[in-house]
């Protein structure tokens, strides 16, 4: 795989978790987004660790298949190795992330990668969602929605969410993150993230998720998500939800 000569945030997540999977004009992209807000790392093991908790939430409901959307480089914690009894689809976009995780999950008979639009599940192969996530609509499975909602406007937002709720089977969770509004107050660092960025203030966060409806935990900053000890003091960046969908 010849080396990019644009970055992606999912390999400069991946430099900041201390993974393997990224490269120069990733680190360089990362090096000036951190000159513009701040130590970044911190703020992504956090989300990292906020989706470890969330799969080990899903997989205690007795979830066995998870399906990812913008799942980015498949390492350091991610779904298939907090969960190594189930079985994962990751999906992403971008054709560099999709060779990429490939190759990492080349020896693997539980996770895949593949093409995935989340605005778009017919755009998710069959054949690959048959094979790693069996029983898709017909019994419950975890749905993995991380690092998107910032992404989409509301009226997409909000017919994606609903589209994965109306195919997903009753009993079936939703791990799902929104942008706060932390970047306002670092210009220069919003600006690098482009005209399509969405902050949104947590009140914002509820009517978004539609029929989809948050545990007892509610929306709540990814560091105080059922923390395994005191809360991290991180920067309140991300808040993040684990939701249900009722029986029909």
């Amino acid at each position: 795989m010849g080396e990019p000569d644009q970055p992606s945030t999912a390999r400069m997540i991946d430099f900041w978790l201390g993974g393997q999977h990224h490269f120069p004009v990733d680190v360089a992209a990362a090096n000036a987004f951190e000159q513009a807000y701040g130590p970044c790392a911190p703020v992504f093991r956090e989300l990292r660790a906020f989706l470890g908790r969330a799969v080990r939430a899903m997989a205690a409901e007795a979830v066995d298949g998870f399906l990812v959307f913008g799942a980015g480089v498949p390492t350091m914690g991610n779904v298939h190795e907090v969960a190594p009894d189930a079985t994962v689809l990751y999906t992403d976009v971008d054709p560099v992330t999709i060779r990429l995780g490939q190759s990492i999950l080349a020896g693997s008979d539980r996770a895949g990668y593949g093409f995935g639009d989340a605005t778009d599940i017919g755009t998710v192969d069959p054949a690959q969602l048959h094979r790693f996530v069996p029983g898709w609509g017909r019994r419950p499975v975890g749905v993995v929605f991380l690092g998107l909602a910032a992404f989409l406007d509301d009226a997409t937002l909000t017919r994606t969410l609903d589209e994965l709720y109306a195919a997903a089977a009753p009993g079936s969770l939703l791990a799902v993150d929104f942008d706060t509004e932390e970047l306002a107050g670092h210009p220069q660092a919003l600006a690098m993230m482009g005209p399509q960025f969405r902050m949104r203030p947590p009140a914002a966060f509820a009517p978004l998720l539609g029929r989809w409806a948050p545990t007892a935990d509610g929306i709540v900053p990814v560091a105080e998500w059922r923390p395994d000890g005191p809360p991290a003091r991180v920067p309140d960046a991300f808040h993040g939800v684990l939701a249900t969908r009722a029986a029909d």
